[in-house]
């Protein structure tokens, strides 16, 4: 397959310039604020008294080494350097013996980034042709004017076999399906970010077909999903269904080739309430911009509140797709057996946008005891960060007091996070237990703690940015592969994710700002792997190439959980 043997040669000469010269600096690969903490890491030698940084004009400086640093896992001795003196603008020559590299010190290093992060979902959109992609343009796959409603989905005025249309959308990761639960917690994170940099999305500007109306791109782009969302509910008892699928996925062909058909299957509780809480907050959050979408925020509002009523009545509806038949489904499952987070989260957003005491009571029901960062599978978090930016509507004491509680459950995470970063490996709150990685964990645990970090920061005062900042420069190279992992940026980063499109689109570079799942010590993958994994290691257990889903994949999820934290990164500019 393409770029397999691009691919193997590139990992064998890095092999071989490892063996030559045992030397690695790790850095922050795209760029860093005049005033943000700066810390380079070198493996492999001490680099006491032999760092020399050439600054811009010329001049030579030699900074300190600030510690050493061991690896719990592979033994590796890495030292930690302090560059947070160079604060005047420019790329710096970085050099420890023969090795050399850029460091770059920009007053907005992260804009391009954040905004390729969000212009991916314009790239990813389904249905329709992509005419303002560049070399990325394409025609338009998976109308889905024509899509069947599986047994499993099947209600009296709807029965299996039924056809509907179910258009628009985006595809979910390196596969092509639609699926709800994923997709609702992708949009509500990013209107996580969207309500508390509300200036910073007026003017962002990504170069999407509605960028010239007076909605915010990120907004135009959610609604290009929320669109999708009204199919996906049985207009006739207010469900939702889980997703919209082929039986099978497809192969690593371009979508106007797949010739699959497509279901809607089964409706389930999680689907349903996830879809209650995003069409709850779209309604609020459209209603200043019903001149680009007339009626839309009543619409929104209505569906959500159907919805919720059918999740309530039907509370144990979880999804088996191990009984779907007729045909079998092996596509994402996206299974949950557990809706607690999900009746907390669209009873939060049901109370902000109606004021209704039967959500209120139900948010006290369903209250989380502790913060966990956000996930697709455990969105309590959505519903915390709606109740933290949600101040003007403490009217009363059991509002107040969930306020505050949420607010407590956040800084007792983020004191926890942050508590040994100055014993850590990358001098970073992420990466340093194995739990830090697995399926996605550059973005449920690095991004999504980010972002945590960041709440904590505007709602406390205290400095927890400094922090956010530093899993920025872990993702961004300052780790144990030194891959900058975010696609078409940095001088090493993925050249060869898991994603049909990019593989099979005959352009040599991937679509740009894509986030990689990361490594993934459980390996589940390795079976279909061309080679072996390079490294057991849980920090190094990464490899680009295509074959590699549990590393290498992208998903919706995880370029949300990107959007959310780079675009709060620019918007901290000085």
């Amino acid at each position: 397959m393409k770029g397999l043997i691009l691919t193997m040669t590139v990992a064998f000469a890095a092999v071989c310039a490892h063996a030559k010269d045992d030397v690695q600096i790790r850095r922050n690969q795209v760029g860093c604020y005049p005033n943000q903490e700066k810390m380079i890491v070198v493996e492999g030698v001490n680099p006491s008294g032999k760092v020399r940084v050439t600054t811009p004009d010329g001049k030579v400086v030699k900074p300190k080494t600030v510690r050493k640093a061991v690896s719990p896992w592979s033994g590796k001795t890495r030292y930690i350097v302090d560059l947070s003196s160079l604060t005047e603008q420019g790329r710096y020559q970085v050099s420890v013996g023969k090795e050399t590299c850029t460091l770059t010190v920009d007053e907005r290093p992260y804009s391009d980034i954040a905004k390729a992060s969000l212009r991916l979902f314009y790239l990813i959109r389904t249905g329709v042709p992509i005419e303002m992609g560049g070399e990325y343009n394409r025609p338009a796959g998976h109308l889905d004017t024509h899509t069947v409603v599986h047994p499993s989905a099947a209600s009296p005025l709807r029965p299996a076999g039924t056809v509907i249309s179910s258009p628009y959308g985006w595809y979910d990761a390196g596969d092509y399906n639609k699926y709800v639960v994923n997709s609702a917690f992708s949009i509500g994170l990013m209107f996580a970010a969207y309500e508390q940099l509300p200036d910073y999305f007026a003017t962002l500007r990504v170069n999407i077909p509605e960028s010239d109306n007076a909605t915010p791109d990120l907004l135009d782009e959610m609604m290009f999903n929320l669109r999708w969302f009204f199919t996906m509910q049985d207009p006739f008892d207010g469900g939702v269904y889980h997703k919209l699928t082929t039986p099978n996925f497809e192969a690593f062909i371009m979508p106007k080739d797949c010739r699959q058909p497509r279901f809607v299957v089964q409706k389930t509780v999680t689907a349903t309430l996830d879809f209650a809480a995003v069409m709850a907050d779209a309604a609020r959050l459209y209603e200043p911009f019903s001149q680009d979408y007339p009626g839309f925020s009543a619409q929104a509002a209505a569906v959500a509140e159907r919805a919720y009523a059918w999740a309530k009545a039907n509370p144990t509806a979880f999804y088996h797709q191990e009984r779907l038949k007729e045909p079998a489904v092996t596509t994402g499952a996206y299974g949950d057996g557990n809706a607690r987070d999900e009746f907390f989260w669209a009873a939060t957003a049901l109370y902000r946008l109606t004021g209704k005491q039967q959500y209120l009571d139900d948010v006290r029901q369903y209250q989380p005891t502790a913060f966990t960062t956000p996930t697709w599978g455990n969105v309590a978090s959505l519903g915390a960060f709606e109740w933290l930016a949600n101040e003007q509507t403490m009217n009363n004491e059991q509002c107040t007091e969930i306020h505050k509680a949420m607010l407590q459950q956040l800084v007792a995470y983020c004191d926890g996070a942050v508590k040994d970063v100055d014993k850590s490996c990358f001098q970073s709150p992420y990466g340093n237990k194995k739990s830090d990685f697995g399926w996605g964990c550059l973005a449920e645990f690095c991004c999504c703690q980010a972002v945590s970090l960041l709440y904590a920061d505007r709602l406390t005062g205290k400095p927890y940015r400094v922090f956010a900042f530093e899993n920025a420069d872990y993702l961004l190279g300052r780790n144990a592969t030194g891959y900058c992992y975010v696609t078409g940026f940095g001088d090493k980063s993925p050249m060869h994710p898991h994603h049909r499109i990019s593989e099979a689109d005959n352009v040599e570079k991937p679509f740009p700002g894509m986030l990689v799942g990361g490594p993934n010590p459980g390996q589940q993958d390795k079976n279909d792997m061309p080679m072996p994994y390079a490294s057991d290691y849980p920090d190094e257990s990464y490899m680009d190439v295509m074959q590699s889903y549990a590393s290498n994949e992208i998903a919706i999820n995880w370029n949300a959980s990107l959007v959310a934290f780079l675009c709060w990164l620019d918007a901290l500019r000085p």
